[in-house]
């Protein structure tokens, strides 16, 4: 499953305090990317898939690619705009403290949701490491950088952190399946517990294991710099940054090609680019044309929409009501349609439901956070 958090994707936070009120735009952003999630996650056959709604075996680069980086990016950017009055002020005493204490909170909703999966679906073994896990370790890491570290160093240290990471990479193993720097890692570390685990040759993988957390990482903080680049007024600076991430990260990947699962330097500026051209999209027409901020409800309350989705999947899948549901609800129109919509109606319901969840929520004012 893929997550969000807010300040950085699942977490919610209070509105602002001027000069930085909080923007509609972003919590709208966030909540196209929880749809997405929620859309990519649960089709109701995944024999049946659209490419465009699948991740890229390997190398390569799909839209569905491009989500949990957006999650990673707002993280950042909401980040920016968490901390930022407060670095103005100089007012951050304590507060890298109450970030990592968020953080650990995230990492721990992550392992109660594997647990929960674990025990309902009766899966091969508890799989330690997943998305909300490296949501929580980004936003510590990040929420640091932003509290403790001179906003002028902040673009020094990306470009200082995607070169070294692309030095790991390149390594003996290079970028192969069961050879590069993740797989033998996560072979020796995780073993069974992998999300990809080989018994006969020991070979495990895990995309959101151990070492990818350092591209992942690149990502967040190039959220954070976009964030603080809004934060400050400077939308035209943003498109720049979008054009700029977007070249280099087709030219990067002569050197390290696309591949989420081992999260190269670029897919980290290729995926950043496009978020960022999101970003100043969405708030060129929400926050300054005035056009409705679409998506908010599951972005002020993402929390509830990702986890909510993970339970009722878990429960679906461990009582085997999820295939009678699909079989009498969505299957029995193939004849006519082709296996593919019945398969991609399921996943819209579900973003359906979890909306209408969203939209109840916002309406009576009920937020959720950890």
């Amino acid at each position: 499953m893929s997550g969000t958090t807010h300040p950085g994707g699942l977490i919610s936070h209070p509105p602002m305090q001027r000069p930085n009120p909080r923007l509609a735009s972003i919590d709208a952003l966030r909540g196209w990317a929880v749809a997405a999630m929620i859309l990519v996650n649960n089709p109701g056959d995944w024999g049946h898939v659209w490419w465009p709604l699948e991740h890229a075996e390997w190398h390569g680069c799909t839209p569905t690619d491009l989500i949990f980086p957006g999650f990673l990016f707002i993280v950042g950017v909401s980040l920016a705009f968490a901390t930022g009055p407060k670095r103005d002020r100089g007012e951050t005493a304590g507060l890298a403290g109450a970030l990592w204490w968020r953080a650990m909170r995230i990492v721990l909703l992550g392992l109660v949701l594997h647990a929960v999966a674990h025990w309902a679906m009766d899966t091969r073994a508890f799989r330690p490491f997943g998305v909300l896990q490296r949501i929580g370790l980004c936003f510590g890491l990040t929420g640091s950088v932003a509290v403790l570290l001179p906003r002028r160093r902040w673009p020094w240290l990306f470009i200082a952190l995607l070169l070294g990471y692309g030095a790991l990479l390149l390594a003996p193993g290079g970028l192969q399946t069961g050879s590069n720097a993740e797989a033998r890692v996560d072979s020796w570390l995780l073993g069974r517990h992998a999300y990809q685990w080989d018994a006969a040759t020991g070979l495990a993988f895990d995309p959101e294991g151990p070492v990818g957390p350092l591209g992942a990482l690149a990502t967040t903080l190039l959220g954070l710099i976009a964030g603080e680049t809004l934060r400050r007024g400077a939308l035209q600076r943003l498109w720049t940054l979008a054009l700029i991430a977007l070249m280099l990260g087709a030219l990067g990947s002569l050197v390290w090609p696309w591949n989420k699962s081992l999260w190269t330097p670029s897919f980290v500026l290729w995926a950043g680019g496009w978020a960022t051209l999101a970003l100043a999209f969405f708030h060129r027409l929400i926050d300054r044309q005035g056009l409705p901020p679409l998506g908010q409800s599951f972005g002020i309350n993402a929390i509830t929409a990702y986890a909510g989705a993970w339970l009722m999947t878990c429960l679906l899948e461990g009582t085997g009501w999820g295939a009678k549901l699909y079989a009498s609800g969505f299957a029995w129109m193939t004849p006519w349609t082709g296996p593919l919509w019945p398969s991609h109606l399921w996943a819209l319901a579900g973003v359906a439901v979890w909306w209408a969840v969203a939209k109840l929520m916002q309406r009576r004012g009920w937020v959720v956070t950890i």
